[in-house]
């Protein structure tokens, strides 16, 4: 049976775990949509099943990608005379159904608390993007949406696409992120960020 496959628009769906697959299809890479993830509150002990009680996570959802994919099928095939030439032309019915291309994905990481609350760590934070070419605006002291912006473009390319900034990314941009439970453990661990507060 003779398919041809049309690409469609792009749809989102939230929860859907699998697909099955019907016959070969097609998906034009130009048709592809690229949805933004989803971000959630930072939440004092909500985080992932082994979450610390005391520690802080950010949640970022990526939900999963779907196409539309219209299929044209041939329900009777074209009838030729005896030279060859159509006498009846084909007849086609057509079928659309959604495909997912990527699935929905789900990230905690740590992040710090309170940060909104404390200007003094949000200046650094602001003074750290801006030496690194992320933020171009006042520094404040706020947690604002160009602040937000910078962070998520300096988490972009380690692989987060947050605005909540991440403990591993507050390492990187020297901010000091204090912890007490970190004074039993060792300087080495603390200064590679291998030390995990209890």
């Amino acid at each position: 049976m003779a398919r041809s496959v049309l690409c469609g628009m792009i749809g989102v769906a939230f929860g859907l775990s699998g697909c099955v697959m019907g016959a070969p299809f097609e998906i034009d890479p130009e048709q592809r949509g690229q949805i933004a993830p989803h971000i959630a509150e930072v939440q004092r002990g909500s985080g992932p099943p082994d979450a610390r009680p005391e520690a802080c996570y950010g949640l970022q959802v990526t939900p999963a990608v779907i196409e539309t994919v219209t299929e044209q099928i041939i329900t009777r095939p074209a009838r030729l005379g005896a030279e060859g030439q159509v006498v009846t032309p084909a007849t086609y019915r057509t079928e659309t159904r959604q495909v997912i291309v990527e699935e929905r994905r789900e990230r905690w990481f740590e992040t710090i608390c309170d940060l909104e609350r404390n200007p003094e760590l949000l200046t650094t934070l602001q003074r750290a993007l801006q030496a690194r070419g992320q933020y171009q605006g006042a520094i404040t002291g706020q947690l604002d949406t160009p602040t937000k912006a910078a962070i998520r473009a300096f988490q972009r390319g380690q692989g987060l696409d947050s605005p909540i900034l991440s403990l591993p990314a507050a390492r990187q941009l020297g901010l000091a992120v204090w912890y007490p439970e970190l004074l039993d453990q060792p300087d080495e661990a603390i200064a590679t960020g291998d030390a995990t507060p209890s």
